[in-house]
């Protein structure tokens, strides 16, 4: 017999006062979303903050038809309520969910296909740190770039979310990452996620990656900088490269050398998660854990380092998500969340 579980009619969530500033984000009182056929009900008890958050604060990043007016597109939690066919996972289940919206709130309605287990011994914090950051890196990095074991890969950013992500898959799957930071300390996080070593933003990116690749450079490159970021992206690239093109940072146009990314037959991809289907985001589910074996326990590294706020902080997190001084990911907990947490 399938376990019930009584709902409340309404939810604090964040909505979008005001498009601008991180104060436009405002707790309000909202009804349940409504459930879809194929979609479970979570109970969130804690939602990732990621660059497209910021993006869609500012107005800069509509949610596509149909989807959740509100933010947040990763959480974890537990599985409260299943619409008509969805019956993958099991009323109060402990899961993980790329969301198409609404994130930021006490329950979110999420198509069955974008919701995966967490991974045994991960605290809620910690397991909504991955799904927005681990989704986009496995489908641009591993399923589109086909980034292989013993292949070198160059990440940008490699203390964020992003970056972080993509030093932990490149290592789960055989690959060497060699990770871009700005400071020793954010050097040390990324190589205890895994990177063979680091390049500081300070020095010749292209001529020290070079150095370390015995004048081959990288087979893959993750940038979320853009801008003149791309010049040197060519430059530090083997032959046969690809650079994943993830976030522009600094700057959404760049003078690029296209002889010398012909004569290396580079390519270059750009990717956006959130417009994409309900089929497409399974299927890079479905890649995640068979591939990875999300099932099993995953290793202590694997755990990026986090930084939790109350749901109500949420134009906090952002205020510190813009300063881009931070490590590993930020995190809201609901009051749900933080009461989870206090019971670790």
């Amino acid at each position: 017999m399938t376990e019930q579980i009584t709902l409340p009619p309404t939810m604090s969530a964040i909505h979008i006062a005001t498009p601008g500033a991180p104060d436009g984000l405002q707790l309000a009182s909202l009804p349940l979303p409504q459930l879809r056929p194929g979609e479970v009900l979570i109970r969130v008890a804690a939602a990732g903050v990621n660059a497209p958050d910021l993006a869609q604060r500012r107005g800069h990043y509509d949610p596509p038809p149909g989807a959740s007016p509100l933010p947040g597109l990763e959480v974890a939690g537990i599985v409260v309520a299943a619409g008509e066919g969805a019956d993958r996972h099991r009323i109060g289940a402990r899961v993980m969910a790329l969301t198409n919206g609404g994130g930021y709130a006490e329950y979110v309605a999420v198509p069955q296909g974008q919701v995966l287990p967490m991974p045994h011994g991960w605290s809620f914090a910690e397991a909504a740190s991955l799904p927005e950051t681990w989704f986009t890196v496995m489908q641009t990095l591993v399923m589109r770039a086909g980034l292989a074991a013993g292949m070198t890969v160059l990440v940008h950013g490699a203390s964020g979310g992003i970056g972080g992500a993509a030093i932990q898959i490149a290592t789960l799957l055989g690959a060497r990452a060699i990770g871009v930071t700005s400071s020793p300390e954010k050097a040390a996080y990324a190589k205890s996620l895994g990177a063979v070593a680091t390049v500081d933003r300070s020095e010749d990116i292209a001529e020290r990656v070079l150095a370390l690749t015995e004048g081959r450079g990288v087979d893959r490159i993750v940038d979320v900088i853009g801008g003149d970021m791309a010049a040197v992206n060519v430059a530090a690239s083997a032959r046969s490269g690809h650079i994943v093109l993830i976030s522009t940072l600094e700057g959404g146009t760049a003078q690029v050398p296209l002889r010398q990314m012909m004569a290396k037959g580079i390519t270059m991809s750009g990717s956006t998660l959130r417009p994409q289907s309900s089929e497409t985001k399974a299927a890079i589910a479905e890649r995640i854990a068979f591939s990875l074996l999300l099932s099993l326990s995953m290793p202590d590294w694997i755990k990026p380092r986090i930084t939790t706020f109350a749901i109500e902080d949420a134009a906090r997190a952002h205020e510190q998500m813009e300063a881009r001084n931070h490590i590993g990911k930020l995190v809201l907990l609901t009051s749900f969340g933080q009461a989870q947490e206090n019971l670790r």
